[in-house]
């Protein structure tokens, strides 16, 4: 069996903020500052297989841009191994890990801010397949024109520039320019949540005629669970920086394990449930810089018991096939 295109092995990633100097000279005469340290990603695990689409889904503020980005290799992990093709990206020569990194290229939430404006679409999608000589300069043209073919964009629209495409136009060319190193995995960061919804079904379908034709594999990012339930063969849970589930798309959806996962599933829309009352998701997101002890899920959650609040649950096998992060699925939360 073929190794993942990326894994990542407990892996988590932490911002810091040193004191100021003003904070320094206040502690001198007696505050109390201490430096802040946010855990965004806290020792996950996780894999893209060739060929897979793999939903990460969570609340605002989970870390799932975060794990996204330490997949393209935009932020290095603090620490855990980030593999790319069975390899530690940390430990490959220079010229290794620059051409492993083209097979992974992010699709970013906000086209418009993702785009250069000054530069005109063709420039924007033939930069880097001619920095990294992919294609020499003289015959970029032709790739431009295919890759713009190729998300369903004329090749005339090279010439313009991105503040005269519409919102959808904009989200085709953030693909095609993704498109244009042949990459082998997309990771794509609530690529379709600033669409109307006709548009996002557009680009969806868009995003699975690619996968099928060039058998692109795809980490897609979202809150949205409709979105994530029509695109994804597997579907990851994540809660303030950990992974509390992972199961098949079809199996999560209709037989979630993890009380997070049940409360987000309980309050998604359905139209054979009118006259349902919704109730969302019990007390607030705890703050990253002081997260709950043991698990982070147990001051919202309706079964929690003593044990939740005093050990950290490992993501073990589930009755469904998955993974769980729960006491429930190992041995009681007494």
């Amino acid at each position: 069996m073929s190794a993942p295109l990326v894994a990542l092995d407990q892996v988590s990633r932490r911002f810091d903020q040193p004191l100021d100097l003003a904070a320094k000279i206040a502690n001198m005469f007696g505050a109390h500052y201490k430096a802040l340290s946010l855990r965004a990603v806290d020792q996950v695990s996780l894999s893209v297989n060739p060929g897979e689409i793999v939903g990460l889904v969570g609340e605002s503020g989970c870390g799932k841009s975060t794990v996204g980005r330490m997949v393209a290799g935009i932020l290095p992990p603090s620490d855990g191994v980030v593999s790319w093709n069975g390899q530690d990206a940390a430990a490959m020569p220079e010229s290794d890990r620059r051409t492993a990194k083209l097979g992974v290229q992010m699709i970013f939430q906000d086209p418009m801010a993702s785009l250069n404006p000054r530069k005109r679409a063709g420039d924007i999608i033939a930069v880097a397949p001619v920095y990294h000589g992919l294609v020499p300069k003289a015959k970029s043209a032709d790739l431009v024109a295919e890759a713009l073919k190729r998300v369903g964009l004329d090749p005339s629209y090279a010439r313009r520039y991105p503040h005269q495409f519409s919102g959808g136009q904009r989200a085709r060319i953030g693909i095609a320019r993704a498109l244009a190193v042949q990459p082998k995995l997309l990771v794509c960061d609530e690529s379709v949540a600033a669409l109307d919804v006709s548009v996002q079904a557009q680009v969806l379908n868009l995003f699975m005629d690619l996968a099928d034709d060039l058998g692109l594999a795809y980490l897609f990012i979202s809150h949205d669970l409709g979105v994530v339930r029509h695109i994804a063969q597997r579907v990851v849970i994540m809660y303030l920086g950990r992974i509390v589930e992972t199961a098949p798309t079809r199996v999560l959806f209709t037989a979630p394990a993890h009380p997070y996962t049940q409360a987000l599933l309980e309050n998604v829309p359905r139209l054979d449930a009118r006259k349902r009352s919704f109730t969302t998701v019990s007390g607030e997101i705890p703050s990253p810089l002081n997260p709950p002890t043991g698990c982070h899920f147990h001051p919202r959650c309706p079964k929690a018991g003593p044990r939740c609040a005093r050990e950290v649950p490992k993501l073990d096998p589930a009755n469904h096939g998955g993974l769980v992060a729960c006491h429930l699925n190992d041995g009681g939360v007494s």
